[in-house]
């Protein structure tokens, strides 16, 4: 009987079956990263993982918001396809700049999506070269996106505070969703140019590990994504 109970007070033994757990902070260590272990994810991918969550937040946030503060006002809401119509050739073209804007932010995944492929391919110069087309479209965007900015301001007389148009909020709302926006398509855009210099470079060839690339297209297509919701809640509604 004290066999028995000797036996089970005494504490299990490490086999290799169940390995003993590591202490201190390499105990710690490994608690952190179980679930990346779990499912094969490197530290980079599981940090911009956990990024794009927090954004998802934040610009879900700012989109709720807007939708509720359309939903309240009382004062008519400017029609979207007259404020960002074009004149073109005597006629006004509704929402044809952000048509545009739009196609070159789509063709920019595609573009990202093949860069991803020839990094796994080990072809950094294509892959370098298919993220620097990737920038040069988000440039393309930006740059239309500024054009369609001083056109409110200075044609159509909009303001954060205010507009001609119709309700007070459509300017703030306006100008904090689409700079938001802007900014992280700018930020993306320095991004990608910088892991294309470095795989040019050839920073990645030593370790012959390009996930770099697919970080960098996660991220990319995470603002694709965003434009997706901001052009059908706030251009087409």
């Amino acid at each position: 009987m004290s066999l028995v109970t000797n036996a089970s007070a005494a504490p299990l033994a490490a086999t290799p079956e169940t390995p003993a757990a590591p202490d201190g902070w390499r105990g710690l260590l490994a608690d952190w990263s179980s679930d990346r272990e779990a499912f094969r994810v490197s530290w980079g991918k599981a940090m911009m993982w956990i990024f794009l969550l927090s954004d998802t937040f934040v610009f879900s946030c700012f989109l709720v918001g807007y939708m509720a503060v359309r939903g309240a006002t009382t004062v008519p809401w400017p029609n979207p396809s007259e404020v960002f119509a074009l004149h073109v050739a005597g006629v006004d073209v509704p929402l044809l700049l952000i048509a545009l804007m739009t196609f070159v932010l789509i063709t920019s995944s595609g573009t990202m999506a093949m860069a991803v492929n020839f990094a796994y391919r080990r072809d950094r110069v294509k892959a370098a070269t298919l993220m620097l087309a990737t920038g040069m479209l988000g440039t393309m965007f930006v740059a239309m996106q500024a054009f369609e900015w001083s056109k409110l301001i200075l044609e159509e007389g909009v303001r954060p505070w205010g507009n001609p148009m119709g309700a007070a909020q459509f300017g703030s709302a306006f100008f904090m969703i689409t700079g938001f926006h802007g900014l992280h398509v700018s930020l993306g855009v320095l991004y990608l140019f910088t892991v294309a210099f470095k795989l040019l470079r050839g920073d990645y060839e030593k370790s012959g590990n390009y996930q770099i690339v697919e970080i960098a297209g996660l991220y990319w297509h995470f603002v694709d994504l965003v434009w997706v919701f901001i052009f059908a809640l706030f251009y087409l509604w």
